[in-house]
């Protein structure tokens, strides 16, 4: 089996659709599988959903903030049911 290709983005913009996204959501880094959809993204302004559910538009620098902790427990779990 391959890894899961991933990425972080630690984007603090505001989501592109009508939900808001509450709490602190907005302090942490966000992942996204595939990592290539965040590369897309950058790119086309299209939007993109994390592992928690956040939806956005990244464009800055994923590496200041921390993992999402929802997001990073949401890869965890993914990775240890294909082991």
């Amino acid at each position: 089996m391959s890894q899961l290709d991933t990425t972080v983005d630690r984007s603090l913009e505001e989501t592109t659709d009508e939900q808001t996204d509450e709490g602190d959501h907005e302090k942490f880094a966000h992942v996204v599988v595939p990592a290539s959809a965040v590369t897309e993204a950058y790119i086309t302004g299209t939007p993109v959903t994390a592992l928690c559910g956040k939806t956005w538009v990244p464009t800055r620098d994923p590496n200041r903030y921390p993992v999402c902790p929802t997001c990073k427990e949401v890869l965890e779990m993914a990775r240890n049911l294909r082991n």
